[in-house]
């Protein structure tokens, strides 16, 4: 019985944490030693996360294929930029090769897509803050008002991108 209480406690305690469809996430902040934008190095907030349908790719950079098929249809869709928003987190803790490489090239990857907020993330902090998948590329859908509309791991299935997009068209 005890064992059966400290299994559920620890189930419990993980979820407490984990990102959840249909809730506004915990406001997090990547700054300083943690990363932060690729332009300036300034702090990035989840607090920002309002106003716009966003969505966030979080992704291993030993991951970045992972889901290219669904970033050249997102960006295919010509979303209207004042009610749409898109953000690119680089967790660099997740691979070997070295941060200034990524930087490097994630400073590129800016200048070519000007309209994308991208951010460093050098110690896991969504992982940690939000229980988010970790070396791996995650998708989310946020509202307006910041809450989470879809969450997928993973490659996105031709299912997996009906719906992302019926989801953004609907809450624009």
């Amino acid at each position: 019985m005890i064992f059966k209480t400290m299994i559920f406690t620890l189930f419990l305690a993980l979820n407490l944490y984990a990102i959840d469809v249909g809730e506004v996430p915990k406001n997090v902040t990547i700054s300083g030693d943690d990363g932060g934008s690729v332009v300036d190095n300034s702090a990035w907030s989840a607090s920002s996360i309002k106003d716009k349908v966003y969505v966030m790719f979080y992704v291993d950079p030993d991951e970045k294929d992972t889901n290219e098929e669904f970033s050249h249809a997102l960006k295919a869709k010509h979303y209207d930029r004042a009610n749409y928003g898109s953000i690119a987190i680089v967790n660099l803790a997740a691979t070997w090769k070295p941060n200034f490489i990524i930087e490097s090239i994630l400073k590129s990857k800016q200048e070519e897509f000007p309209d994308t907020i991208y951010v460093k993330d050098k110690n896991k902090v969504l992982v940690k803050e939000w229980g988010i998948a970790d070396d791996a590329s995650d998708i989310l859908i946020f509202s307006k008002t910041g809450k989470v509309l879809f969450y997928k791991v993973g490659a996105m299935s031709k299912e997996d991108m009906q719906k992302a997009f019926k989801i953004i068209k609907e809450n624009l």
